[in-house]
């Protein structure tokens, strides 16, 4: 399964964004998505994760109560809601498969991305 994000843009402290990742492939429902991100200068670093159904869901502890996962198996896409947002989640957002644990562990190949900048 293919997985692609987009949704980023520059938006100020305080404001939201709503990231999707949309998938190809008719397996897209069977697995676990997640988000990650990277910051320029930093290692790439798990976000949030939901499960096949959407019934399961983890999030990084540096987002709990800020960001939302979630999915919509019929438009084979999961979105990253995200608000209340800080100069310090300005990152390139990526989504990819993986498995369904606290840290959300990828196994997929990476996509593009997609430019997140939250300016103070």
């Amino acid at each position: 399964v293919q997985l692609q994000a987009s949704g980023g843009g520059l938006v100020q402290a305080g404001g939201s964004l709503r990231l999707s990742c949309a998938a190809s492939g008719r397996t897209f429902s069977s697995y676990a998505v997640g988000w990650f991100r990277q910051a320029p200068g930093k290692e790439r670093e798990f976000v949030a994760v939901i499960n096949w159904s959407g019934a399961s869901t983890y999030y990084a502890d540096s987002v709990k109560g800020r960001f939302t996962i979630s999915r919509d198996n019929a438009k084979n896409t999961v979105y990253l809601q995200m608000n209340s947002l800080r100069p310090e989640d300005t990152a390139i957002y990526y989504c990819n498969v993986a498995v369904l644990t606290s840290q959300g562990v990828p196994f997929g190949s990476w996509g593009q991305g997609t430019q997140v900048t939250v300016s103070s």
